[in-house]
């Protein structure tokens, strides 16, 4: 079939799509009044078109995963936000959304992270301090208090306490009268990439990743709208790898969760349509959108080819973007400004389905209320007045974007399957594989700034004399000690018996292999906290340690 009648028939099946849901306007104009289609074409036809780029909503999905994308609605604007107490941070919430935000990203401080309450001897220091203290249910319905959680999308980047996370918040909704099968989100949920990359881990591989499986079982069935994953490849970019890199390691994590879940006993079709990944959005703006329209090549055909996934909609990848943390600089603060700009650009021409934008200032401290408000009205500039947003992957057919997309596919291909050889994702972290080669391409990175051959704007190049920067937000030392006093008030309230009932019986099911879900959500309300369930696990899983690559 001929490009052009292709196009015609698929403009056919788009009218249908858009008399059920209509695109934002009736014409997409240009100031000078030309007319915007909503996705461009050849005009002639060329080999390998079809089965290399085809039509948005079409596989491969290199053009987009939805047939109107932007001109039926935006992405999501979730910008990630949390610090201190849960209280500061529902506040917060309350100020983005009001300010346009049209979905909630959940950062949460470390113990949280790491499974330690605030009253634990390891959390000293740190609590609140990344982001917000949630120690258990009670903290969690403050932190959603006077949010309708039928209404509002959340993401929580969290991995290792997962689960326990995501158990809190169904208890939150159920209280505010909603059932789990109406709420939706996304929990990070992706442990592979914190042995490789960021840290955040507590158990072995083999005992994380049947947690990750008894969660893709429980929502199938119980919290359908729910993204039970978000598999990540920027805190792999953020730790220093390449373009290529960060694609290749996400998508063989992904074929590891994929794999492990097949294996467990679940359909491909049956979850594998709730996957969804997070990148990271760099200054290399053709770099970056031919990166993004690679990965969703690559993983259509992996779920196609290799694991048989006959449902559309488990061949789609679908992501979340945050623009790149590790670009912000301390010096010139304002110059993150356009950084994020550029970033955020290149993640919307590369069919982002959510963004956050970073905040000038975190390179010195959590974002200001000024800082977040500028960063938010950047994605708001960029969908209401660049005209970016009013035709579908706008920069296909470009010599250079597509020379780009199809050479990161084969780079991250062979990746692929050198992990592959290696006996998957899991083993070749165990090995250090991954992790050598971020930190490989970390070391020549920074070699090229310090010698110059590259330069970044007001550091090694363009430098003034600055004055201390003022008016930071810092999380004050008072968060820690009335965080664990509502900690201790909220132990002298509840039902001590049902509590260790509930672990008890947690700890049973840890041994055996019966779903975890059920039993986590059980404990959670009872008000049993996040550090005494994470506690139960590692008495029974035991704790991992980390692989040392030289």
């Amino acid at each position: 079939m001929s490009i052009s009648d292709r196009k015609k028939n698929w403009n056919e099946t788009v009218a249908k799509n858009i008399a059920r849901s209509p695109e934002r306007r009736k014409e997409f104009l240009t100031s000078s009044n030309i007319e915007m289609e909503r996705c461009f074409t050849p005009g002639f036809d060329y080999p390998g078109y079809e089965e290399e780029l085809g039509l948005p909503g079409d596989y491969p999905y290199t053009r987009g995963v939805q047939p109107t994308m932007y001109r039926g609605r935006f992405w999501t604007m979730r910008q990630y936000a949390g610090f201190g107490t849960a209280k500061e941070s529902n506040e917060r919430y309350k100020y983005l959304l009001s300010a346009g935000q049209t979905g909630l990203s959940v950062a949460f401080d470390l113990p949280t992270q790491m499974g330690y309450d605030s009253d634990h001897g390891m959390s000293q220091g740190e609590v609140g301090k990344v982001g917000v203290a949630i120690d258990s249910l009670a903290d969690m319905e403050i932190l959603f208090g006077g949010i309708p959680l039928d209404k509002v999308s959340t993401s929580m980047t969290i991995n290792s306490t997962a689960a326990i996370l995501l158990c809190m918040y169904i208890a939150v909704a159920e209280k505010q009268g909603f059932s789990a099968d109406q709420i939706s989100g996304t929990i990070q949920n992706d442990i592979l990439k914190e042995y490789m990359a960021r840290g955040t881990y507590i158990y072995p591989p083999k005992e994380s990743m049947r947690i990750i499986t008894d969660i893709f079982a429980y929502c199938k069935d119980n919290v359908p709208k729910w993204n039970t994953i978000s598999i990540s490849g920027y805190h792999i970019r953020e730790a220093g790898s390449s373009a290529v890199q960060e694609v290749a390691f996400t998508l063989a994590d992904g074929i590891a969760y994929v794999d492990a879940a097949i294996k467990a006993g679940l359909d491909v079709d049956e979850f594998a349509p709730r996957l969804a990944f997070f990148f990271n959005a760099h200054n290399n703006l053709f770099e970056e959108v031919a990166k993004f329209r690679a990965a969703r090549r690559m993983w259509a055909k992996i779920m196609k080819e290799r694991f048989g996934a006959k449902d559309p909609k488990s061949q789609m990848l679908r992501f979340h973007t945050q623009t790149a943390g590790c670009t912000l600089t301390a010096q010139q603060p304002d110059n993150n400004i356009m950084r994020v700009t550029m970033q955020a650009l290149a993640a919307v021409l590369g069919g982002t389905q959510s963004l956050h934008t970073n905040s000038r200032d975190e390179a010195l401290a959590l974002p200001t209320e000024d800082s977040v408000r500028i960063a938010l009205r950047t994605q708001q500039v960029i969908a209401y007045e660049s005209g970016a947003a009013d035709s579908i992957d706008p920069l296909a057919g470009s010599f250079l974007i597509e020379s780009l997309t199809d050479q990161i596919e084969k780079a991250a291909t062979d990746y692929i399957e050198k992990i592959d050889t290696l006996g998957g994702a899991v083993e070749a972290i165990s090995r250090g594989f991954q992790q050598k080669e971020i930190q490989d391409s970390a070391y020549a990175y920074q070699k090229s700034i310090e010698k110059d051959e590259l330069i970044i704007v007001g550091v090694n190049k363009f430098t003034v004399k600055e004055p201390p920067p003022t008016g930071l937000l810092k999380v004050k030392e008072e968060v820690e000690i009335s965080q664990k006093k509502s900690l201790a008030a909220m132990k002298a309230g509840r039902n001590e018996a049902a509590v260790k009932e509930t672990l008890e019986k947690l700890k049973e099911v840890a041994k055996g292999n019966d779903n975890l879900m059920p039993h986590i959500l059980a404990a959670v309300k009872t008000y049993a906290t996040l550090g005494e369930i994470a506690d139960v696990f590692r008495g029974v899983f035991g704790k991992h340690q980390e692989t040392v690559v030289l």
